[in-house]
């Protein structure tokens, strides 16, 4: 057994303290703001230039002019604001973020991030993601932890290009919740019938356990 996408989704929603401003990348980590706990309240920041960005619209609440940086049309919540780029990537350079969870392509035990593209495939940028790995005051990355072809995602060094170094504390995957450690990972939490010996057989790098 391990953690559905879900799973791990709800799973990162408890590391969002109240008042935290959070930046959520596209894919897995946009719906951690389906999971948010009652008693926290955040504020979602799209790097296009808007803070309070609030859930996917219904059919009668669409606006196209209201989106994310993924280009998907979402709402408003009370007390959210609409500036510029330049402004929102002011916000992430100058520490003004909190917590940005991103999806990774690999991790690395020292921090390093890769998550933009795969040699030899088309790829339409990096986007705001070195700027929030690197700006954001914790970065926390949603990713399986092998790849298709049974490669761990997970790994003492790169092998892909990177986004951002030394920029991780936290990785969460279908099998527990990694912390970047330097020379090697620690398992915090396993997912519901997770062995420590099957994490360690998919882990590039050494992991220790709590």
């Amino acid at each position: 057994m391990s953690w559905s996408k879900a799973e791990i989704a709800r799973r990162a929603s408890a590391e969002l303290k109240d008042g935290d401003i959070v930046n959520l990348g596209i894919g897995l980590p946009t719906e951690v703001a389906n999971y948010v706990p009652d008693d926290v309240q955040v504020m979602f920041h799209s790097e296009n230039g808007l803070l309070g960005m609030g859930p996917f619209p219904y059919e009668d609440e669409l606006d196209p002019q209201i989106i994310n940086a993924g280009k998907q049309t979402v709402t408003m919540v009370s007390g959210a604001s609409t500036f510029d780029s330049s402004l929102s990537f002011a916000m992430i350079r100058g520490g003004h973020v909190d917590v940005a969870i991103l999806g990774g392509l690999e991790v690395a035990a020292n921090g390093d991030l890769a998550n933009w593209m795969v040699p030899g495939k088309l790829v339409t940028g990096m986007g705001g993601a070195m700027d929030l790995a690197n700006g954001a005051r914790k970065t926390l990355v949603l990713q399986t932890h092998t790849s298709k072809d049974g490669e761990s995602k997970l790994r003492t060094t790169l092998q892909l290009p990177a986004t951002a170094l030394g920029c991780v504390q936290r990785v969460i995957t279908e099998l527990g919740v990694f912390d970047c450690c330097g020379d090697h990972f620690v398992c915090q939490e396993l997912a519901s019938g997770v062995s420590r010996e099957e994490v360690v057989a998919k882990t590039a790098a050494e992991v220790k356990f709590v």
